[in-house]
């Protein structure tokens, strides 16, 4: 899969989610990487930022929150499960949700007992 098929399943999965909840989404950016920090190779995704919940006064003039989508472990999962595009069209979407989950302040706890994890 090329850089541009998965840059476009990651447009997919945020095009997806509801209208409602993307509404509330507030100063964050999401970006596609090749790989993710070499001390956790395997990870799908990242969300680093203040989430929702966090936010208070003090929050103003801040760069956006920032989430991340890691091509290499996602592809790399799907071919250790002997998956097809479907499987990474799959991975993608999981991943999306689950960073966007932490903006809105959804611990991994939570995102697991869910099947986001």
């Amino acid at each position: 899969m090329t850089r541009e098929e998965f840059e476009g399943l990651v447009s997919e999965a945020l095009d997806r989610i509801p209208p409602e909840l993307t509404r509330l989404m507030d100063n964050v950016a999401v970006f596609v990487e090749d790989e993710p920090p070499p001390e956790d190779p395997e990870l799908l995704g990242l969300y680093e930022g203040t989430p929702l919940t966090e936010r208070g006064e003090w929050y103003a003039g801040v760069l956006p929150d920032r989430i991340s989508v890691y091509m290499g472990p996602t592809l790399r999962l799907v071919r250790r499960e002997g998956g097809d595009r479907e499987l990474v069209v799959e991975e993608v979407e999981i991943t999306v949700v689950h960073e966007i989950a932490h903006h809105f302040g959804i611990d991994d706890e939570r995102l697991h007992g869910l099947g986001y994890g």
